[in-house]
């Protein structure tokens, strides 16, 4: 999978504090000053920053470890030593921050500009002054800076999206995606022409809405068979779920209580969203008597049709998709 990458580990450390500084005043008329000498700076942070024009984690497997500068040393005349530069990190929203060794989850950042510290710096150690007194008007020692700490992160993406598109492979996935968005994912007359979840934005006039096409499901998908568990996790922070079904397919009866099965096994709350069922390819014979049997076989969902070929059903559905996100946006 290089063209997507949605999960990787790094090293991260922030910054030793500087050194408080042992040093005593010296002037022309002052032959016995006292200790002047500074404290050290603190170390730099750990920080992660969600960015809207990060998609993937590539950039984070391309370089594994992160430090931030360490705090420098205190100076004379009660000079502090510079702080230490952060380490910033920049992530896509959707980025889950996992304690590598624990597995326990640190952090879910999912709003642009949303910042998290994730380690903090060493404080800096006190200069020589701190510590005269009138039993020790020269102390000669300082405070060390505070070493950093470190720690391995284990960084996960999953994508947001309003609503998300699930199917079997060669169900139309990305033939709708590309017709309704801005999006241009790879589209073939072969199952598993989508390798990696797609997304795209549709515009409604009022508002926009992104939409995610994940690989095509197949049976077994919740235990680990295809493409399907390394990408279901990336339909789960939708609340809407369109279901394609190929109205041509064989087992086109039986492919939506196939795929519910599926998503409820990887996780209940999937099963629980709100959804679409659509049937594709209504352009092609036999397809509308098809769409009939599927309807009749699921009276309690709604089931409409729609030939991305032909535009047909293509205006109900772009309503029917703008009543279910404005319903889960006004949630």
């Amino acid at each position: 999978m290089t063209g997507f990458a949605d999960e990787t580990y790094i090293d991260v450390s922030s910054g030793k504090g500087g050194d408080g500084c042992v040093s005593f005043r010296r002037e022309k008329y002052v032959p016995k000053g006292g200790p002047d000498g500074g404290d050290g700076g603190r170390g730099g942070d750990i920080v992660f920053v969600v960015r809207d024009n990060l998609k993937t984690l590539m950039h984070l497997r391309n370089r594994r470890v992160y430090k931030a500068e360490n705090g420098r040393p205190g100076m004379g005349r009660r000079k502090h030593g510079r702080n230490g530069n952060d380490a910033i990190i920049e992530v896509p929203p959707g980025t889950l921050i996992k304690n590598a060794e624990t597995g326990e989850l640190l952090k879910d950042l999912t709003e642009i500009n949303d910042s998290w510290t994730a380690l903090k710096g060493g404080a800096g150690g006190n200069g020589n002054w701190h510590y005269k007194s009138s039993v020790k008007q020269t102390p000669r020692h300082a405070q060390a800076g505070v070493p950093g700490e470190e720690c391995r992160l284990h960084i996960e993406l999953n994508v947001i999206a309003d609503a998300g598109l699930v199917g079997f492979p060669n169900a139309g996935k990305s033939s709708l995606l590309k017709k309704i968005t801005n999006a241009d994912p790879k589209i073939g007359a072969y199952a598993f022409t989508t390798k990696i979840p797609n997304l795209g934005v549709i515009n409604y006039g009022y508002g926009t809405a992104v939409i995610a096409d994940i690989p095509g499901i197949i049976e077994g998908a919740s235990q680990g068979a295809g493409l399907g568990i390394k990408f279901l996790k990336h339909i789960s922070r939708t609340s809407v779920l369109v279901f394609l079904i190929d109205l041509l397919d064989e087992n086109y009866l039986e492919a939506f209580d196939l795929l519910l099965d599926e998503l409820e096994a990887f996780s209940p709350v999937l099963a629980g969203k709100r959804r679409l069922v659509v049937g594709t390819k209504l352009d092609l014979e036999g397809a509308t008597d098809n769409l009939e049997e599927l309807r009749e076989k699921l009276s309690g969902e709604e089931v409409i049709g729609i030939s991305t070929f032909s535009h047909i059903g293509m205006e109900e559905f772009n309503k029917k998709l703008a009543e279910l996100i404005n319903w889960k946006n006004a949630d």
